[in-house]
């Protein structure tokens, strides 16, 4: 029985770039993890702040507890060109899961970050027994809201001065997307 968030189901027709490796983060990765953490571009997406160390990213790799999984990394040749996770909520949100994703500055819209995404998606939801994923995008990120969006993700909410971001304060959308079976609203919220 095919999985619901499998790839092929996601995303038809999808371009995956040749040579594309999605794996679990290893220690052996933190090199790659922080020079891609410290290029421009991906910062900006992020909320990370400049000049991130290679002994904060192997404490933060380390770490791992409050990650759902691994961290997930795309190596193209050798390369670290993206990576993602999932951080499972607790308690009463223990369904939930937050998700993270970044790709490299000079390999942007070759379809890594969709790779990324349906990897992530399938293990939220066939694996993990995730049943609502959340993420945060700065407003102003138009192909990654494309991307979200295209998988069915929906625009929650506006989250504005949510962070500042080189020299200036920036909005973000909330977005989420439902296990298959969860969309319908709570009775009497929409009211």
């Amino acid at each position: 029985m095919p999985s619901f968030f499998s790839p092929e189901r996601l995303a038809p027709g999808r371009h995956r770039p040749d040579g594309l490796t999605l794996r679990a983060a290893e220690q052996r990765d933190v090199a790659g993890i922080t020079a891609l953490a410290n290029l421009p571009l991906y910062r900006a997406g992020t909320q990370r702040l400049p000049f991130q160390s290679e002994e904060a990213t192997a404490r933060w790799l380390g770490a791992g507890g409050e990650a759902a999984s691994p961290p997930v990394v795309a190596d193209l040749g050798g390369q670290i060109v993206g990576i993602g996770g999932l951080h499972r909520q607790t308690g009463r949100r223990q369904h939930v899961a937050i998700l993270g994703l970044g790709v490299h500055d000079g390999f942007q819209r070759r379809g890594i970050g969709a790779a990324l995404l349906d990897a992530l998606l399938d293990a939220a939801f066939n694996w993990l027994q995730i049943r609502r994923v959340e993420l945060t995008v700065f407003a102003d990120n138009a192909g990654a809201i494309s991307l979200y969006e295209g998988v069915g993700f929906e625009r929650e909410g506006l989250l504005r001065a949510y962070a500042f971001r080189d020299g200036t304060y920036a909005d973000v959308l909330a977005m989420a997307l439902l296990a298959p079976g969860l969309c319908e609203p709570t009775a009497g919220i929409a009211d």
